[in-house]
């Protein structure tokens, strides 16, 4: 589909430009964050043994980039968001390219960790103006599916990328991952710059306004729902080889084969969160969270048995669809501080991402077995359904008369 926009100048000229082809290349560009952020995972062995350290203190760099995103994703929106949101999204992808080409010729366990999280700064903010960007030249109908569009770049980096840059890595080196992914990032910058256009900057958008967002109860409630219901997600996915190794007798090959089930899980429920959240975000909202709470259980109940864990682990990944009702409903309560409630967004499922394993973990630790990843994850998804309570009972407070389609 074709769309006008005008551009900067005089002329007030009327830019023809395809919404598919922009939402594509913004989802390439979170398809290659998604490469780096999880293949890191896969070639964690591979470094380690370069750097002659442990996997435990190679693991080091992976919370280093988690850090990366969470600082950065309110220091580059606050400081930079006056400027127009092409420009900033290209200037993300040049700096995500330049972290991965640090991390690619880091050459001790120091610069490594230090690369990661330079890396790990413009994740955050390059999803939140992404996001932001596709729903406003989408429209306010098609703004859940522009969403999804941005974000499926990641779904599918779990499925196609990350396989594909860690086998090239085992092959060629770790360090040609990192490598491809750096020119990956920068082909994105070119494109972005090509088919995007030019909006304009904001000349309103001011630290202080943004700041607002974290004054905001709907705001942070929103965000608090994503750090603790999707930790769940993450409790059981960074446990999810051992728990296999350790207690289902089944071949090594099986691991890929139920994470390519979950990536498909994941692509899925974005697409399903794309067409049917707008108009019904909160309820969207919850029946994801419940959704992955009731597969997190399933999960823990059939620790042992490969078949049903990946089918559970399937049903895992589609909750993972809460992320997008999650975004569209901060575009409706963030205000003027749109850029720093979008990126918080993704800082707060890196919250989860470091909370849910963090849990998880102490269970193992304190001996409960594999089946422990699972019930974490039905604690942390209850904690989400709490939340969410909380975000329904403010807006009735607020509102008293019937809660309008938007909102719901």
């Amino acid at each position: 589909m074709s769309h006008s926009s005008p551009t900067s100048g005089a002329a007030n000229e009327q830019q023809q430009y395809s919404l598919a082809v922009i939402t594509f290349w913004l989802a390439f560009g979170t398809f290659m964050i998604g490469c780096s952020e999880f293949a890191a995972m896969g070639l964690l062995p591979y470094f380690a043994e370069d750097f002659g350290i442990s996997e435990k203190v190679a693991g080091h760099a992976i919370s280093a980039y988690a850090l990366g995103v969470v600082v950065g994703a309110p220091l580059i929106t606050l400081f930079f968001s006056r400027l127009a949101r092409r420009t900033m999204l290209i200037a993300m992808m040049i700096f995500y390219a330049g972290g991965n080409l640090l991390t690619a010729l880091a050459w001790s366990e120091w610069t490594m960790n230090a690369a990661r999280f330079i890396a790990g700064l413009p994740h955050g903010a390059y999803f939140g103006i992404a996001m932001l960007f596709a729903a406003d030249i989408a429209g306010k109908k098609k703004r859940a599916q522009a969403v999804s569009n941005v974000i499926m770049g990641l779904a599918i980096a779990n499925i196609i990328g990350v396989p594909a840059i860690s086998g090239i890595g085992q092959i060629f080196g770790w360090r040609t991952g990192f490598f491809m992914i750096a020119a990956g990032a920068l082909v994105t910058s070119l494109m972005v710059w090509k088919t995007a256009p030019y909006q304009g900057a904001n000349p309103d958008a001011k630290p202080m306004t943004e700041l607002q967002a974290l004054k905001n109860k709907d705001v942070l409630l929103v965000l608090l729902m994503g750090a603790i219901g999707f930790g769940g997600m993450f409790s059981v996915y960074s446990y999810f080889s051992a728990s296999y190794l350790n207690t289902t007798g089944a071949p090594e090959w099986g691991i890929s084969a139920t994470l390519l089930i979950y990536g498909i899980g994941v692509t899925l429920g974005n697409i399903i969160a794309g067409r049917y959240s707008e108009g019904r975000l909160l309820s969207s909202a919850i029946a994801f969270q419940v959704l992955l709470g009731l597969s997190a259980a399933a999960y823990a109940a059939s620790m042992g048995n490969p078949v049903l864990m990946a089918i559970s682990l399937f049903f895992i990944g589609i909750g993972g669809g809460m992320v997008v009702p999650l975004q569209t409903r901060l575009m409706d309560v963030a205000g003027n501080a749109q850029t720093l409630a979008g990126a918080m967004n993704h800082a707060s499922f890196n919250t989860a991402n470091a909370l849910g394993p963090w849990l998880a973990g102490m269970a193992l630790s304190a001996g409960y077995g594999y089946a422990a990843t699972g019930w974490v994850g039905v604690a942390l998804a209850g904690g989400g359904v709490l939340v969410w309570l909380l975000i329904v009972m403010s807006q009735s407070a607020r509102s008293p008369q019937p809660v309008s389609e938007s909102a719901r």
